[in-house]
């Protein structure tokens, strides 16, 4: 192979260096490492859309930063970068793999041997970190190898091709020397382009058939949906107030939050999905999903909230959910006494653990598969997620799902607990102002303050708003929907120019008023009183 020749322990002697001279040496020797770990990376990520897509090199290295990630920094991440705190991870790892490169292109002018050796060593690690992955097996081996090996064919490509022609010291500074730069230059640069072209083929192709198979598993013919046996009616009359800048009361699907640990959207192919409960069941059962089909569907009106949304976070929406409830399929099974826990695991490895009481207390619990008319999209979890009214996402709202295992707390501590969290997530009484925007510049005169509260499983008994710490005055509520959902509210706010801050805090129905003090979201969710700053003009 081209890189072969590149095996040697002592460093390149003078008579072996590269005719290029200068700042060009170096500049090209960091595009001939760019380039090597580029095609590392796409042919890794070419066969893992064939044979494992979660092994893909980035992917693997991607999610195992993001296990080993100390709490703090995850935090931060969600708080600074939102919805796209996953672009930003991939990007950060990209750019220290970049750098990487960038060292192993100037390593390779002097220590050929090493950058070869320093390439394999990263794809060792890609293949390690893709292999110990939950969905792992011994052919999540094969990207991160295959693709370390075509980075050091690259670089030894590379690399040959800048060298050209040994210059001896009799000739070096002459117009030959001067030639064989020229020669080698051009050489390089041929070779680059070669590996450029192969580095776009071989990444198109991996992006293109990664979304086909994702597109072919989501949209593949499965059982049909089918219709509730209780329908819900339309949303109450006076549920949305249609205040301008107010989350509506039923959340479009491209807009609902989403927070996961899913660096690629899982894909399953309905006709390959199956679920399994087990654990400490009478009965141990596996269900397909025209079988999970077969039992009657509820659906209901329900929000959902993170527990690392901040106050006044936008990590809440309300949906009407259509699915199977999770209280009968436990029957179904048999729960044995002292299964206080269920745990369950997505097909991406997620573990997520919620109160067994909790599941059977007769709230609306549900393996839901139909979200606002439509089939669960792969985003929030096709074909199956869970959902448990009433209870934070990180205990209750398993994506992708495909197990259920009933055990004990003492047993077993899932993700979230394991890195800290609390082991009951139940949700806090919250509201939050969505009109004016903070900051905003408003005209004198009436404004509408609106927003939204939540105590699911509770409800909302009262909205109340002040303005820069004054008395407390009653917000009008919409009309309720059910208590699994949020309910909107409005100010009429007579507003005079100046600076002001406006403040919001809400009451649920069993009478417990949101707290005033400040709590950040870890350990078990965040609490205080949203304000803003306002100029009225």
């Amino acid at each position: 192979m081209p890189f072969v020749s590149l095996l040697r322990l002592s460093p390149i002697r003078t008579t072996d260096r590269p005719p290029l001279a200068g700042r060009s040496r170096y500049v090209l020797a960091a595009l001939s490492g760019l380039l090597a770990g580029g095609t590392a990376i796409a042919v890794g990520h070419l066969i893992a859309a064939v044979v494992a897509p979660a092994a893909s090199p980035l992917l693997a290295v991607g999610s195992t930063f993001i296990d080993l990630t100390p709490e703090w920094l995850k935090s931060f991440a969600i708080r600074s970068f939102g919805s796209n705190d996953k672009v930003a991870l991939l990007g950060g790892i990209a750019t220290v793999l970049a750098l990487a490169a960038v060292a192993i292109g100037l390593l390779a002018t002097r220590w050929p041997r090493l950058a070869i050796a320093a390439i394999g060593t990263l794809g060792l690690v890609g293949a390690i970190a893709a292999v110990l992955r939950p969905a792992g097996s011994p052919i999540s081996l094969l990207p991160s190898l295959v693709g370390a090996v075509a980075g050091m064919a690259a670089l030894g490509v590379l690399e040959r091709a800048g060298r050209g022609r040994a210059v001896s010291p009799a000739v070096a500074g002459s117009t030959d020397a001067a030639s064989d730069s020229d020669v080698s230059r051009r050489g390089l640069l041929g070779a680059a382009a070669a590996v450029g072209v192969l580095i776009a083929v071989s990444g198109g192709l991996g992006v293109l058939i990664g979304g086909r198979r994702a597109s072919d598993a989501a949209g593949s013919a499965g059982p049909a949906i089918p219709a509730p046996l209780e329908p819900l009616a339309p949303v109450p009359a006076g549920a949305d107030l249609g205040i301008e800048g107010v989350s509506s009361f039923i959340t479009p699907n491209d807009q609902f939050y989403r927070v996961d640990t899913a660096l690629q959207i899982p894909s399953i192919a309905p006709e390959d999905w199956r679920l399994r409960i087990h654990g400490l069941v009478d009965r141990e059962v596996t269900l397909t999903l025209a079988q999970l089909l077969e039992y009657p569907t509820i659906e209901r009106d329900i929000t959902l909230t993170c527990v690392s949304n901040q106050v006044g976070g936008e990590y809440a929406g309300n949906a009407r959910w259509v699915g199977v409830s999770l209280a009968t399929l436990l029957e179904a099974a048999g729960v044995q006494p002292g299964a206080d826990q269920i745990v369950s695991r997505s097909i991406d490895g997620m573990s997520i653990g919620t109160p067994t009481a909790v599941a059977l207390d007769g709230r609306d619990s549900m393996l839901a598969i139909g979200m606002n008319g439509e089939p669960l999209p792969a985003v929030h979890g096709y074909p199956v997620r869970m959902i448990v009214p009433g209870l934070f996402g990180y205990v209750s709202a398993t994506k992708w799902l495909i197990d259920l295992e009933l055990t004990t707390f003492a047993a077993y501590d899932p993700y979230w607990v394991e890195r800290g969290w609390a082991k009951e997530g139940p949700i806090k009484t919250m509201s939050r102002i969505d009109a004016p925007k903070p900051l905003a510049r408003v005209p004198a005169g009436r404004v509408a303050v609106g927003g939204v509260a939540w105590a699911q499983h509770r409800g909302i008994k009262r909205v109340e708003v002040r303005i820069d710490g004054g008395t407390w005055s009653d917000a009008r509520l919409a009309a309720v929907d059910t208590i699994d959902t949020w309910r909107q509210w409005v100010y009429e706010w007579d507003a005079a120019s100046g600076n002001h801050t406006l403040e919001v805090r809400a009451t649920d129905a069993s009478g417990a008023t949101q707290p005033e003090m400040r709590a950040e979201p870890f350990p078990a969710g965040a609490t205080g009183w949203h304000a803003i700053v306002v100029t009225v003009t």
